[in-house]
Parts: C-alpha cells; sequence; structure tokens
C-alpha cells in the first residue's frame, strides 16, 4: 500500500504547471511552481519542517515546548502542522494587514495567534517582530523561529525546491522568478540553481514600500523607501538575514494593484487559485519579458493558496475601494453602488451644529444634507463650520438653519457623470442621487474624483 505514514511527508514534489494565457506576449516558456499543493497550502511548509527539525537536533526546541514566531501567516501554517504532529504547542504572532482568513486558519489548527499593528517601525515594542522576540522570553521552555534570519529557511530550498526544479525542467531552467520576503527561497533555490549553471539568472520579485530592489542595487538602505502598502507575503522594511545578494540578479518591483488584478486573472485565465504575492509574480514575469529569448524556461514560484483572501483579493468590494477594479462609472448610480443599502447620514433643521459636527466625525464625512418635514431644505459642509467657528465660538450651540446653506441639487440615478460634476463647484459641494423606493444617496466630489482617475 501507498500511503505517507503523516501529513509532514506529503510536503514537497509539487507540480511545475504551464501558464499558457497571460504570458501569450513572451515567447519563452514559462512554468509555475504551484506551492499550493504542499498540505499547508504554501512553500512555507518546506522550511518550517526543516527549521523545527534542526532546532530539535541541535537542542534549541525540547520535548513539550512551545515555538514562538512571527508570521505573515503561511509560515504559522507549516509551523502548525509540525506542531501537531510532533507534539509542540505555538504562538503566531501576526500583522494586522494580514486576511482574517490567514488569522482564522492558524486558529484552526491550534495556533495562539497574537494581532501586531503592521505600520510601526520593526523596533517599536508593538510590531510583531518585537512582540515575537518578548513572548519568547517570557514563555517559559519557548523556542523563538525567526524565519528571517534562520539559516534553515533557505537550507530547505537549497537542499528540496532548487534541486526539484532542476529536475523537473531536466536542467533547462534559464530564468527563476519569484517573491522575496524573508528570502528563503530566492536565496536557497538561487544558490542550488546556480551551482548547477552559473548562467541561470535569479529575479526577486518586490513591491513598492520595501527596501530589497534599492538596496540591491546601490547597497544602500533607504527608509524613504519605506511606507505601508496592501500586497501579503513580499517586501520588507528590514534586511533579512536569509537573503542572499550575491545570488540575485536583479529585483523588479510591483504595484499593489498589478499584484492584486493578475491574482485574480490567474484564477480566471489559467484556472490557478493563488494567492496575492503569486500575482505579483506573475506580472513581474511581464515586466521582464525583454530578458527572455524564445528558448528560455522561465520558472516562477506561487507561493499560496488563493483561499486565504476570499475577503480581500477575490471580493469585489474591497478590491472597488482601494481602486483596484477597471470599472468605468459612467452615470450616478454607478458612483454609489458600493453604499446603496446604507442609510444616507442627514441632519435636521432644528437640531443643533454640534450635533452635525458630530456626526460627520463619526461617520468620517465632509457634508450633510439637512431636512425638515418637508423634505431637503439646506446643506452644511466642514470647511463652513470650520470658517464660521473662528467667527463665532459658540456657533456649535446654534440651530442648524441658522447657518446651513442652500440644499444640494438632486439628480436621477441615470444621471451621467459629466453632468454632476458640472453641479458640483465652490459654493456647492455634492449632489444627491435619487434611488428606487423614495432613498437618496450622496455624491461628493471625491466620489466623482475618484471615478475619473
Amino acid at each position: 500500500m501507498q500511503y505517507a505514514k503523516n501529513i509532514l511527508e506529503t510536503i514537497g514534489n509539487t507540480p511545475l504547471v504551464r501558464i499558457n494565457k497571460i504570458t501569450s506576449e513572451i515567447d519563452a516558456l514559462v512554468l509555475a511552481k504551484v506551492e499550493t499543493f504542499n498540505p499547508g497550502n504554501s512553500v512555507k511548509d518546506r522550511m518550517a519542517l526543516k527549521m523545527v527539525e534542526d532546532a530539535v537536533a541541535d537542542g534549541r526546541l525540547k520535548s513539550g515546548g512551545t515555538i514562538i514566531e512571527g508570521t505573515s501567516g503561511n509560515t504559522g501554517m507549516g509551523l502548525a502542522l509540525v506542531a501537531i504532529v510532533k507534539g509542540y504547542k505555538l504562538i503566531c504572532v501576526i500583522g494586522d494587514k494580514q486576511s482574517k482568513e490567514k488569522m482564522d486558519i492558524l486558529r484552526a489548527v491550534g495556533a495562539e495567534v497574537v494581532v501586531c499593528p503592521n505600520d510601526v517601525e520593526p523596533e517599536d515594542p508593538r510590531s510583531y517582530y518585537s512582540v515575537s522576540k518578548r513572548l519568547a522570553t517570557e514563555t517559559p521552555n519557548s523556542w523563538y523561529v525567526n524565519q528571517y534570519d534562520n539559516p534553515s529557511n533557505s537550507l530547505a530550498h537549497y537542499e528540496y525546491t532548487g534541486p526539484e526544479i532542476w529536475k523537473q525542467t531536466e536542467g533547462k531552467i534559464t530564468h527563476f522568478v519569484v517573491g522575496v520576503g524573508t528570502g528563503g527561497t530566492i536565496s536557497g533555490v538561487g544558490k542550488f540553481l546556480k551551482e548547477k549553471n552559473p548562467n541561470i539568472k535569479i529575479w526577486g520579485v518586490d513591491t513598492y514600500g520595501s527596501v530589497f530592489k534599492k538596496y540591491h542595487e546601490t547597497g544602500i538602505f533607504d527608509e524613504n523607501e519605506i511606507y505601508p502598502y496592501i500586497t501579503e507575503g513580499i517586501g520588507e522594511d528590514i534586511l533579512p538575514k536569509n537573503v542572499n545578494f550575491d545570488v540575485i540578479d536583479g529585483f523588479i518591483k510591483v504595484t499593489d494593484k498589478d499584484g492584486a488584478v493578475f491574482t485574480r486573472k490567474l484564477a480566471e485565465e489559467e484556472g490557478i487559485f493563488v494567492g496575492n504575492s503569486a500575482g505579483s509574480a506573475i506580472k513581474g514575469v511581464l515586466q521582464l519579458k525583454q530578458h527572455f529569448k524564445p528558448d528560455d524556461v522561465v520558472v516562477v514560484l506561487f507561493h499560496d493558496h488563493g483561499s486565504r483572501y476570499v475577503g480581500k483579493i477575490f471580493n469585489d468590494d474591497w478590491m472597488r475601494n482601494r481602486g483596484f477594479l477597471d470599472e468605468k462609472a459612467a452615470v450616478a448610480l454607478d458612483l454609489v453602488k458600493n453604499r446603496i443599502d446604507k442609510p444616507l447620514i442627514t441632519a435636521k433643521t432644528e437640531e443643533l451644529v454640534s450635533h452635525a459636527i458630530e456626526r460627520m466625525r463619526n461617520h468620517d464625512i465632509s457634508q450633510i444634507p439637512v431636512e425638515d418635514s418637508n423634505g431637503f431644505v439646506g446643506s452644511v459642509d466642514e470647511s463652513d463650520l470650520f470658517r464660521l467657528y473662528f467667527e463665532d465660538k459658540n456657533i456649535a450651540d446654534k440651530p442648524i438653519k441658522e447657518i446651513m446653506r442652500t440644499a444640494f441639487p438632486i439628480v436621477k440615478k441615470d444621471t451621467s457623470i459629466d453632468k454632476i460634476s458640472n453641479l458640483i463647484d465652490k459654493n456647492n459641494k455634492a449632489v444627491l442621487v435619487e434611488l428606487d423606493n423614495g432613498k437618496y444617496q450622496i455624491i461628493s466630489k471625491y466620489d466623482v474624483i475618484s471615478a475619473i482617475g
């Protein structure tokens, strides 16, 4: 009988799959190393197992101990599988920009999950780097994995992933393209492939807001390169020891939008349901197409599974709210369809100005229509309130009817955006659109700019 003794024995030997439609403009053969076939649905299973086994072998991790790691989710999943099979506890420290699905999955496999803010400096005591280290010092019989600097990370890919790719391509691979986060995959695979054939080109995919590309090209760690980004799984604001820049020929940066859009394209056009970094990786391949010749064999690695991004990349509202869907708004209804079922925030003529101010603050809005028993009779704008406050400090205690502007114009839901833009000017900051069932929504200057941007 053929069977695995436990789930860990199914790690590795993932397939190479040809990419057809998305890369039709590239003459070379493009093959994807689809790491979702690992039991934890990501490439991180490989190094999770290797790091634990090495730590047990040299005594860093003892029987019944607790594994502690800062993770974007996938390493945590790999560690969770190892912890279950080998009998360890696991604490995963994760950044709050990671998808809810990743956090739920980690809890489902028995991990304790600690969530930390992403948009803080690595040295900040709230960062998931700092929290991981602190928990490791406070928790008895624990071991801090530190995948960023742990040499077993890249060694796993040197010993297994690289040889798999070499064997599967019969040594014909000419380019390896992969997103870079901890650096273990690109460094381990790159080192192995370069030893087999120094002419193989190793390309890292980076994201805007990350330091890798500029550091590789200039040797300068530029903190001005660091800013928040949405793409998950690649990019860093630190230089992990696992990143071996000597085996990397170059980096290519991919935008958040392109990474998200091409993640969906992989599902829609290739039937490959993978995660955010895979979209960035395949877009990176397209951006590198001038480097490929007809006889080249390009291998791109897809890190993880699309199920971990259902609430983000594969959610139209999430994509639309970030301007990642190329939808052309044409009429008023297009501008408000994201909030068509939400109530319109209004104020009454007899309410105090302070009530309008509080409502604006609570709902993060800049304009409010004013109504009485007969309908809409006025409007309030934050810029007016700001100006009036400095003229009269008691303005907050006055009725809204004493300071309100004229009512916003009302348009039909099929009114063109051009006509709406003509109605919005310095004296009139918004319009109201009449929907079905006597409901209304507000269209601001920001809505119009977002639609035409």
